[in-house]
């Protein structure tokens, strides 16, 4: 029966011409004589009703634009009541309900995005492009060679099929080939040339232009988990921080973040974003290389815990309700007042993000506590790093050898070897057939930390 309901096929298309995809579909339909018995009639009539998705079941009977019909299974011949159930023939010989022939004119609207595609992409691409990321109005595709042809119609049928999908792009190279800064170079495919877009994730709002900083909607659930491990009067020191996806909800939560991102464009979108979030009390934004980012983090750090002007830190207190009402009445309305938080020793957190190179950064932690060995005297433990890098799986070094290919990078560039049940492994997600992500977090060896 579904094939009855599929949309004519032009294998021939490659510029999206709507006005195709039209089909004539004759069928049965009730028409019921007392409107009032409509929803008894569905619920006994329920084996002979048309079960189409995106197919209204209750059209106007064209007749009378008054009345509604019930569309009835194909199989159903208005002309021969005993192709129906017994219970409808019931129906008819009671006089509550005839068939009556229909005639369905379906269009364009009535097909979803793979239907549309599956009908007009070559056969030998039967793996219709369907799976696009989201970041506010703007879908972001990564075509294969083979799609290319078509680029311009699936864009378009995305945004027919899409609403809250404003432009679509595709990637034309890997993040990184094009730029250091995890970019890269893309074309609109349909759509204004609009790529700044505003993005809600763990309850904040980031806005920033998608062509000019790095942002992963498939990273949601990690950005969550990471920073469930965060808690209030903490500090972390986000090395790789992008617009502040970990940062920016870490300060939510009353963290102290010291936040960086190399890109220039990330580091004034992070600056908005922390304003736009107000967080600003929390979370200290900066724009310089990782490596030095984490060794004078540290050292700033230490100073705010010792300076007594800056340690206990003064942060906004807890949102209070505020009338308007009763203040127009001169009744006097509580106010939030500051509140002192202690600054921390040291970092509790090192977040590392930047999975095609984050671990070649580890070598900036030899010797980072170097001369700061007071910092520990009061039983601080050492800091938890959280470095995300990628495993290329090969026919000799399958995913089963991840998790001791990574802790062999992790003491090439730490200089420190980290034992096995010291190191949690977690697999964030496939990104490519033989590539995956992972987040290894393990507690900085004294050893390296003051080598």
């Amino acid at each position: 029966m579904q094939r009855l309901f599929a949309p004519p096929v032009n294998r021939a298309m490659q510029t999206l011409d709507r006005s195709f995809f039209r089909r004539t579909i004759p069928l049965t339909a009730a028409r019921i004589f007392n409107p009032k018995d409509i929803s008894q009639i569905r619920r006994d009539c329920a084996q002979d009703l048309l079960r189409v998705r995106r197919i209204e079941l209750m059209p106007y009977d064209p007749e009378d634009p008054k009345r509604k019909l019930l569309l009835l299974r194909p199989d159903i011949d208005a002309a021969d009541p005993t192709t129906a159930s017994e219970k409808t023939q019931s129906l008819i010989k009671n006089k509550a309900l005839e068939l009556v022939p229909y005639t369905l004119e379906m269009r364009y609207e009535h097909w979803n995005y793979d239907e549309i595609v599956g009908a007009v992409l070559p056969e030998g691409l039967d793996d219709v492009p369907g799976s696009f990321a989201q970041a506010g109005h703007l879908a972001h595709l990564n075509l294969r060679s083979q799609y290319l042809p078509y680029k311009h119609l699936l864009a378009q049928v995305i945004l027919d099929k899409n609403p809250q999908i404003r432009t679509v792009v595709n990637k034309l190279e890997d993040v990184g080939t094009h730029s250091v800064f995890r970019t890269f170079p893309m074309e609109i495919l349909a759509g204004p040339e609009d790529t700044t877009v505003e993005v809600k994730e763990s309850a904040c709002n980031f806005v920033f232009d998608f062509a000019k900083v790095y942002w992963n909607t498939r990273l949601s659930h990690e950005h969550e988990r990471v920073v469930a491990k965060f808690q209030p009067g903490e500090a972390v020191c986000d090395v790789m921080a992008g617009v502040g996806p970990f940062a920016i909800p870490a300060g939510k939560k009353g963290v102290f973040v010291y936040a960086n991102d190399l890109n220039p464009e990330s580091y004034k979108a992070m600056l908005d974003n922390v304003s736009r979030n107000k967080v600003g009390a929390y979370v200290i934004p900066h724009n310089t290389d990782g490596r030095a980012f984490i060794r004078s983090s540290i050292e700033d750090l230490w100073k705010r815990h010792k300076d007594p002007a800056m340690n206990p830190a003064m942060v906004p207190g807890p949102p209070v309700k505020y009338s308007r009402s009763k203040a127009a009445e001169g009744i006097p309305q509580p106010r939030s007042e500051p509140k002192k938080v202690a600054v921390p020793r040291t970092f509790k957190h090192f977040v590392m993000n930047l999975p095609a190179s984050a671990v070649e950064f580890l070598d900036a932690y030899r010797g980072c506590y170097k001369g700061l060995e007071e910092i520990f005297e009061d039983g601080t433990e050492m800091p938890l790093i959280h470095v995300h890098t990628f495993h290329r799986e090969t026919q000799e070094r399958g995913e089963e050898f991840a998790e001791e290919d990574i802790l062999a990078e992790i003491k090439k560039y730490l200089g420190t070897e980290v034992p096995k049940g010291e190191v949690d492994v977690h697999n964030v997600r496939r990104v490519a057939p033989n590539k995956q992500m992972y987040c290894a977090s393990f507690r900085l060896p004294k050893k390296a930390a003051f080598a």
